[in-house]
């Protein structure tokens, strides 16, 4: 596993979890399913989150057990067991054996002893943290095993009377990154940067939108990259102002503007980024217009992140400078306060400005905690990401028809304001003409 040189971060998670965990309590936490795609092909096996945060483990068809508890081992793997012949055909198991000795384990057991080991596991504990709800095979393993437990009370077994969601607890503890994963996301932000500058200079008349995505995967693999983080964005002329279009077959054309949003996932963690460009290397009057409003507003609410402040706050410093924007270019008439009041700027500006980001996309950690907005802290990171959006047929002046922009980073949260994981990939005015005009030589 090429996360086996680190064991001691996820031991070290464990560890914590177990910590809080009342005595008596187990969690249990799945590996992610494979998906048939079509015949006898299978979706690209990615890890579920939650269990590779906490296992550093690759393989499908695991199960971990963590136990808070007077007797027994503390922490067990269930995983498949290493088989020459599906090694020939499926590639190499780290098998029970080596989970105990490259993975940090107390003990692990074959998958398929999962079913009548668990119950045992279980016995004499009073509260089972199983996220119950998502997939339907997983609850009813619970609770099998559950209901077997119960069947021992003639000999004394107590069975656990509790279920809790392990969500708030793991979810929260996922939220902060710790230096192991901030030097991962910094690191998957330059792939991204290597992979943003590529499709930037490939922005050239004639090219097809497929072409930089093209190059934007190219990049990532070849820098170390398992696989985008999500599906990458490219559009050109008015598909960029479809907000997630993915690349299509459409040729750019000179004068137009083309969007990417793309980001790389290294070692189970997403970078997300966007830039818009001029095709050719020259923004228009108008193009560079609408495209300053985007990076101002940009540039405001990354200015307006710190500790202690919320998305909300943020998204609110975007929307006044996008709105003024909107305003100043004739796209919306009238007083700033009342237009941003009565929400008329969600014609040009109809999605927030940030997302919390880490091993997934849109990363785990609730949005509101006690139902208030969960308050930014230390080692947070998240993405600001405001755009404007006009439509072909948009009731305003012709020369800003079918313009679509969007400007995203990737941002920590630190002590007293902000480390902008994605800085070096270019988004001045110049910097981006720059960028696509060295493609063009």
């Amino acid at each position: 596993a090429p996360m086996s040189a680190l064991p001691t971060v996820f031991a070290d998670r464990r560890a914590r979890i177990l910590a809080e965990l009342p005595l008596g309590s187990a969690m249990l936490v799945p590996a992610a399913r494979v998906f048939p795609r079509n015949g006898d092909v299978d979706h690209p096996y990615r890890p579920d989150s939650d269990f590779f945060y906490l296992t550093g483990f690759h393989e499908p068809d695991a199960f971990l057990v963590l136990r808070h508890a007077d007797a027994g081992p503390k922490v067990v793997l269930f995983c498949l067991e290493r088989d020459r012949e599906r090694e020939i055909w499926d590639g190499y198991r780290v098998g029970t054996a080596g989970a105990v000795e490259r993975f940090g384990v107390d003990a692990a057991f074959p998958i398929g002893e999962l079913d009548t080991r668990l119950p045992d596991l279980l016995e004499n504990l009073e509260q089972v943290h199983a996220r119950l709800g998502r997939d339907r095979s997983f609850d009813d393993r619970v609770l099998r095993a559950v209901e077997a437990v119960r069947a021992r009370h003639r000999k004394g077994v107590e069975a656990p009377g509790t279920f809790v969601d392990p969500s708030p607890r793991l979810h929260g503890m996922r939220f902060v990154k710790d230096a192991h994963e901030l030097d991962v996301m910094r690191r998957a932000a330059a792939i991204s940067c290597e992979g943003h500058l590529a499709a930037m200079a490939r922005a050239q008349p004639g090219v097809h939108e497929y072409e930089l995505e093209a190059d934007l995967l190219r990049a990532f693999r070849r820098h170390g990259s398992e696989r985008p983080a999500y599906e990458c964005i490219v559009g050109s002329g008015p598909n960029a102002t479809i907000l997630h279009y993915r690349a299509g077959n459409r040729v750019l054309q000179a004068g137009e503007l083309v969007l990417v949003d793309a980001g790389c996932e290294l070692e189970g963690y997403a970078s997300d980024v966007t830039r818009t460009f001029p095709v050719g290397g020259r923004f228009s009057a108008a193009q560079r217009a609408v495209y300053e409003v985007v990076l101002a507003s940009e540039e405001a609410a990354i200015a307006a992140t710190r500790p202690g402040t919320t998305l909300d706050a943020i998204h609110a410093v975007a929307v006044r400078v996008l709105v003024k924007g909107m305003i100043d270019l004739g796209l919306l008439a009238g007083d700033l306060d009342a237009r941003i009041a009565d929400e008329s700027y969600r014609a040009y500006y109809m999605h927030r400005t940030s997302h919390w980001l880490g091993m997934d996309v849109h990363d785990v950690g609730g949005y509101f905690v006690a139902r208030a907005p969960r308050l930014l802290v230390p080692d947070c990171v998240l993405t600001i990401e405001p755009g404007l959006y006009v439509a072909e047929d948009a009731a305003c002046p012709a020369e800003f028809r079918g313009i679509g922009i969007r400007i995203e980073d990737d941002v920590r949260v630190t002590e007293d304001g902000v480390e902008v994981l994605t800085a070096a990939i270019p988004k001045s005015v110049e910097a981006v003409e720059a960028a696509v005009r060295a493609g063009a030589a």
